[in-house]
């Protein structure tokens, strides 16, 4: 659900420190309770979904009974009630409880969706396949999720958002439960105990260099998508509608690029693929070191946006080969507790990007009172849109190159005790 996750990520800060006069220390704060929310949410959800047993699967229980209550919960949060400069405490608070509650439904439902994919698709061709189509649908949410938000919020009120998405949240995942399935030996198997499932997951090497190199890319470009509604108002002085217009651009020109994508991974794998993507995106976020006007970031959105579809189909691909060879080497099928790590530290991406804003708008002398703002806290706008990322994405392709899993022989020889092992399970 790219949708939810990305509006609610370029547009929630903004929200409520810009519209709702929220302090930035406090929005900062209530970002970093968030964060350690996630260190409990995320990977106790996967290892529940994992060890859950039912006649209707691991999955897709999670799927149905949490869509609604997500739809709900995401509408009350663009709606705070305290906006008198006197409730300063109770909006923190309210702040705080619901982008919690936000992050626990949405993993009880998303957490659940994205463990289905390695388990219904299992070879690189077919995956990479699908991918690319599931991806379209996902850049069409990521579309909604951030150029959306400027048309509504702009003409219908923030209120209108949050019910027009709260909705579509809802909506979406009950349809998903029509394509779902699972193959039930995976859900009579015994598992790994508490301790054990968390040892072996992070005595992973193969998920070790993933999960870090995948976190500098969420953060990235999670900082580039908090930044942008600061930098279209206070450096380039342009209207909401041309704000929803860069955002759009930049996920209009990644749908195609998907394919593109595709065949590259096919030809060369996932870890060149997406070594390849990661410096694309470093390049094209470099102009934004100089843009003055729309068009010149415009044009640097559109390419941002190139290197973005890279690390979105591949990234897939990559924790699907990693939960492959753990199956191998501890006997049981573990997306839940995979994808729940995965989240725990990507998740944190989210806190660092609030510190880094809070110390640059800090530093800088902001003020949401004010409409012209300091030199300084201009310049420090470009060092959060373009210099912060950039910087987070060589990070990450120097991590990513102690990736393991790469060559053919490498994959046949795994995919080959794979088979053996799903023999003998009884799997199809």
């Amino acid at each position: 659900m790219a949708l939810s996750f990305q509006a609610f990520s370029t547009y929630i800060v903004f929200f409520y420190v810009d519209i709702v006069k929220l302090p930035a220390y406090l929005a900062a704060t209530g970002m970093l309770i968030y964060a350690v929310w996630n260190a409990i949410n995320d990977p106790l959800a996967g290892y529940i979904s994992d060890h859950t047993h039912s006649r209707w699967g691991r999955r897709i229980p999670y799927i149905a009974l949490g869509a609604i209550p997500f739809g709900l919960i995401y509408f009350l949060l663009w709606i705070p009630p305290f906006t008198e400069y006197s409730q300063i405490f109770m909006l923190f608070i309210y702040f705080v409880v619901f982008i919690c509650l936000f992050d626990t439904f949405y993993t009880i439902t998303i957490l659940n969706w994205s463990c289905l994919y390695p388990e219904m698709f299992p070879g690189l061709k077919e995956r990479s396949q699908v991918n690319a189509f599931r991806q379209t649908f996902t850049m069409f949410g990521l579309l909604l999720g951030v150029a959306l938000p400027p048309i509504i919020y702009g003409s219908l009120g923030w209120g209108v958002l949050g019910a027009v998405f709260g909705v579509l949240i809802a909506v979406s995942l009950l349809i998903v439960l029509f394509g779902s399935r699972e193959h039930v030996q995976y859900c009579q198997e015994k598992q790994l105990s508490f301790w054990l499932s968390f040892k072996y997951t992070f005595q992973n090497s193969s998920f070790l260099t993933f999960v870090f190199a995948n976190f500098f890319v969420q953060f990235s470009f999670l900082m580039v998508l908090a930044t942008v509604p600061f930098f279209t108002k206070y450096v380039l002085d342009i209207s909401a509608t041309k704000t929803a217009a860069i955002f759009a651009i930049a996920f209009i020109a990644a749908i195609p690029m998907l394919y593109v994508w595709e065949f590259i991974a096919n030809r060369v794998g996932a870890k060149k693929t997406f070594m390849s993507a990661l410096l694309v995106m470093a390049l094209c976020l470099l102009p934004l070191f100089s843009a003055v006007n729309f068009w010149s970031t415009f044009i640097a959105a559109a390419f941002v946006g190139v290197g973005l579809s890279g690390f979105m189909l591949v990234a897939d691909l990559i924790i699907a080969d990693v939960i492959d060879e753990d199956e191998i080497k501890t006997g049981t099928r573990r997306e839940g507790i995979y994808f729940g790590s995965t989240a725990f530290i990507s998740r944190f991406a989210i806190a660092l990007e609030a510190v880094c804003m809070g110390v640059i708008f800090i530093k800088t002398g902001y003020s949401p009172y004010i409409f012209k703002q300091t030199g300084e806290f201009l310049l420090g706008l470009r060092f959060l849109i373009a210099g912060i990322p950039i910087i987070a994405l060589l990070l990450a392709f120097v991590i990513i190159s102690f990736y393991p899993l790469s060559g053919k022989s490498k994959f046949k020889q795994l995919h080959n005790q794979l088979e053996k092992l799903h023999e003998k399970k009884g799997v199809n």
